[in-house]
Parts: C-alpha cells; structure tokens; sequence
C-alpha cells in the first residue's frame, strides 16, 4: 500500500469512530428518566428541559417515542408523523431522527 492509501484508510477509521460514539452518546442522553418516563406514559407534558431536545436533528428517545400517537403513517421515504406532548413531529422511523416540528 501506498502511504496515501494507508493515510486514507486511516482518516476514514478515525471518522467512522468518531461518529459512532457520538450517535451512542447522543442516544443515552436521551434515556428518560423513571419519573419522567411515567408522566409521558400518563399522557403529561415533559419539563421545559426535555422539550428542548425535541428539535430537528435530535434522536427521539425510545422512552418517548413508545407513547406517540401515530398521525400520518409512514411514508415512501421512511417519514412517520406523531404526536407527541402536543406536537406534531415528523420524523424517519427507522433512526427516529427529528426531521421537522411542525406545531
């Protein structure tokens, strides 16, 4: 191997770490606590705190996730619209990824 192609290789191992542990970490800071956890299974609105995270980009918890109501199903491009504490969020099913808010 030439050492661009050892450097190449190289840089793509580095990236590719780098953005694992980031979408692990992004997914355990989003773990509902217990107590939080029960207000959104009674159907209450979560601290102003937890709204915060619900934004395009973020990973919707799957504590949160799990007591949606489905809106609109999932579309051609994987695009499922919920509500969730009062919001319609649209977002890929697969990943869970906030694609939009839309109220």
């Amino acid at each position: 191997m030439t050492k661009l192609t050892t450097t190449i290789l190289g840089l793509m191992v580095a990236t590719l770490a780098v953005s694992t542990s980031v979408q692990a970490k992004n997914e355990k800071s989003q773990k509902l606590p217990k107590g939080l956890e029960k207000k959104v299974s009674q159907g209450k609105e979560l601290p102003p705190g937890w709204q915060k995270k619900l934004a395009p980009g973020y990973i919707l918890s799957k504590d949160v996730y799990r007591y949606r109501d489905i809106v609109v199903p999932v579309d051609k491009h994987g695009i499922v619209t919920v509500k969730i504490d009062g919001k319609i969020i649209r977002l890929i099913e697969a990943s869970r990824e906030i694609v939009e808010i839309l109220n």
